[in-house]
């Protein structure tokens, strides 16, 4: 249907007479307001089909532009983009000049095909600005719509070169290249958008395919590596490592080198003259989960003299020297320590090794080969690290592995996780804050994996802990300045979560699936949007074109945190759903039922060609929605179609974790302007207070 035919149709559904174009700016808009609020209401309650009946009979009775906006973002939400084109092109004869209004006229059209149209109203949109690199994006991806496809490649040249969009851009990119066979520059394409985002796990698998056509076999075999270490059950990745296991040039050892580690660090032990330091047990190398990994041994060397005891009876088994190399291992069943000179000391149950330095003013530390992090994510690697404190190996006979603790002092734990959680170059108000809460969550979580044998682990279930290896001097100086504060509600210690970032707005603990908690509530880090009034349809703005928020702190970490893009396939969604939840066919729509206020999606629907899944919790719906995961479920997403059938979902997204309670980078924007720790904990944590628990 061409443009022009539009108007009668518009004045036939809509019912909007011509004096009404002139008259519409006059219209009150206290009773509109109270009406719209009213509708959002609906919405944020979880009943969106309600909400846009709603919309649509507020933009009828007052020609509202947030209701018709509102009524088209639902409708694209609801998969109805015809519905959404009939609204936004009845939305134009009265803001001809709108941006907001242009730009949603343009992604109607889009979004059903019809890109000879969406191409006319992204191009009346004016240039300049944060705007210009999304729409050079959109009118890019209709121009790929039209077959225009020098247009469309111009356009993403010119959007690549901004800063906000980069990874999705340089993707769209890299597509047009692999369509044309130049895999030089879709290797190049695919390569930056990585670089920009290293969790864009689709960019990564075409990376991967450009550099394997450009010969460049060992290159692609490590980003296949990274991809099957993110999702070990992609048939893609595997059946690549397997072809490309033929044509390396080097082994696997020498393209994924462990960081080995021969030399001891000398460390100051921590001291606490106000009173005890709690002892907390950490198990090491744990899987995504936080459960025991498979082992067979466990290698280690003492910086100092040590002892081995039977942790049951306490009775010494051996004595060893410094820096001498043990090793316990476990056969046909059977666990036992091996000396250097090979004397076994078999054992049941679980040993200690407890090394001991000759001054009160240098710390031991422990050497452990070959130690497992970041389980299930795309960095995951095995490296040597060394610990503070004391080693405990348990034979766990129910499971058949051997399980590595460290046992060690809660403020010396804490220096091991300072720098796994958070950039040490971030400001040290934000540091201090970070292990106030890294220390209340300790405290809080004692025992969460009792059933295991051990306080906690060391990923992300609990916190990410790294030993030795990941301290630094701000992050140990920040611990030590804070020694013994605890975060408490009511006299306990609050649930000290945190994510990376919360993309302007942290959610709630019941919205994301958890339970209700008076301090975990949402709160915004957005500078100049107020979040009292948001409409639903302000989520495009939000997402799609960057507001000023102290979590958009961008030194020392990935503009991707805050902001972020992925194109998912819809063969890989597919399978991904067949493999986790159930066989549904082809995938035609992904349907977010339910968004708080924050913005964070608590429930959506996935149809099939062959039935439907509803996922619910925030956790769930980031790792069944992508292969790995999504970074958060704060997102809206858009189907992307070819010859009518759905080709790809692209997620236009921000923050990265859950978002519930702390955000890691908000606090770095908010001490950078100057607020002190006490009052940033406040922020993200309402009506809590900071005292020292230590005991006296």
């Amino acid at each position: 249907m061409k443009l022009f035919l539009y108007p009668l149709l518009f004045f036939l559904l809509w019912g909007v007479p011509l004096w009404a174009q002139d008259s519409a700016s006059d219209t009150p808009l206290s009773p509109a307001a109270i009406r719209l609020q009213e509708a959002a209401d609906i919405y944020f309650d979880g009943n969106p089909e309600d909400a846009l009946e709603k919309y649509i009979e507020i933009s009828k009775d007052t020609q509202s532009r947030e209701a018709f906006l509102n009524a088209a973002f639902i409708a694209l939400e609801q998969g109805s983009a015809k519905q959404a084109v009939d609204i936004m092109t009845s939305a134009y004869l009265f803001y001809p000049q709108d941006e907001d209004v242009l730009e949603f006229v343009a992604e109607a059209y889009l979004a059903d095909g019809q890109y000879e149209n969406a191409e006319k109203f992204f191009s009346l949109l004016p240039g300049g600005g944060e705007r210009s690199e999304f729409i050079l994006i959109q009118l890019a991806r209709a121009q790929a719509g039209m077959g225009e496809t020098k247009l469309a490649k111009r356009n993403l040249q010119r959007a690549a070169k901004g800063t906000n969009h980069t990874s999705l851009s340089n993707y769209l990119l890299g597509q047009i290249y692999e369509e044309e066979r130049d895999w030089k520059k879709a290797a190049e394409a695919f390569g930056a958008a990585v670089a920009y985002d290293h969790q864009f796990t689709e960019a990564r698998r075409h990376y991967a395919n450009a550099l394997e056509q450009n010969k460049k076999y060992d290159d692609s075999y490590r980003q296949y590596r990274i991809l099957r270490s993110a999702s070990p059950g992609d048939a893609q990745a595997n059946a690549a490592l397997k072809r490309l296991r033929l044509k390396l040039t080097k082994t696997e050892k020498e393209l994924t080198p462990r960081k080995e580690r021969t030399t001891h660090t000398i460390v100051k032990p921590v001291v606490s003259l106000e009173g005890k330091l709690k002892e907390l047990r950490v198990a090491l190398g744990t899987t995504a989960g936080g459960r025991p990994s498979h082992r067979e041994s466990v290698i280690f060397t003492p910086s100092h003299p040590f002892r081995i005891t039977d942790k049951a009876t306490g009775k010494t088994l051996a004595l060893g020297q410094a820096k001498e190399t043990w090793r316990a291992e476990l056969k046909k069943g059977q666990a036992a320590l091996v000396s250097p000179n090979a004397k076994r000391y078999v054992f049941s149950g679980a040993v200690v090794i407890t090394p001991k330095s000759a001054s009160s003013q240098e710390g031991a530390t422990i050497l452990i080969e070959k130690v497992m992090s970041g389980a299930g994510m795309t960095w995951a690697s095995i490296d040597d690290k060394e610990y503070r404190g004391q080693l405990e190996i348990i034979h766990d006979k129910k499971r058949n592995t051997l399980l590595p603790v460290n046992v060690v002092n809660i403020e010396e734990y804490l220096m091991g996780v300072m720098s796994s959680e958070m950039p040490s170059a971030f400001p040290m108000n934000a540091l201090r804050a970070q292990a106030v809460l890294a220390r209340t969550y300790a405290l809080k979580h004692l025992g969460k994996h009792k059933a295991y044998g051990y306080d906690l682990c060391d990923t992300q279930n609990c916190q990410v802990y790294g030993g030795v290896n990941a301290e630094s001097e701000p992050g140990n100086a920040a611990v030590e300045s804070t020694m013994g504060q605890v975060l408490l509600y009511k006299g306990k210690p609050v649930e000290g979560v945190f994510s990376a970032n919360a993309g302007g707005f942290t959610q709630s603990a019941k919205s994301a699936g958890w339970y209700q908690t008076p301090y975990l509530v949402p709160t915004s880090d957005y500078k100049d949007f107020d979040p009292d009034t948001l409409q639903p349809y302000q989520f495009k703005t939000l997402l799609q074109h960057p507001q000023e928020a102290y979590s958009r702190y961008d030194k020392h970490v990935s503009r991707a945190a805050y902001r972020w893009a992925r194109v998912v396939e819809e063969e890989n969604l597919r399978q991904i759903i067949k493999r986790q939840k159930k066989d549904i066919g082809s995938i035609v729509a992904i349907i977010p039922q339910k968004r708080g206020r924050s913005g964070y999606v608590s429930r959506v629907l996935v149809k099939g060609t062959k039935g439907s899944v509803v996922l619910s919790k925030e956790n769930v719906i980031r790792n069944n929605l992508a292969p790995g995961m999504l970074r958060s479920s704060y997102f809206i997403v858009v189907p992307n179609y070819e010859d009518r059938k759905v080709k790809n979902f692209v997620f236009y997204g921000g923050g990265w974790g859950h978002g519930v309670g702390f955000c890691q980078t908000g606090s770095a924007g908010r001490a950078e302007a100057g607020q002190e720790y006490p009052e940033i904990l406040m922020h993200y944590f309402p009506g809590t207070e900071l005292k020292d628990t230590r005991e006296k």
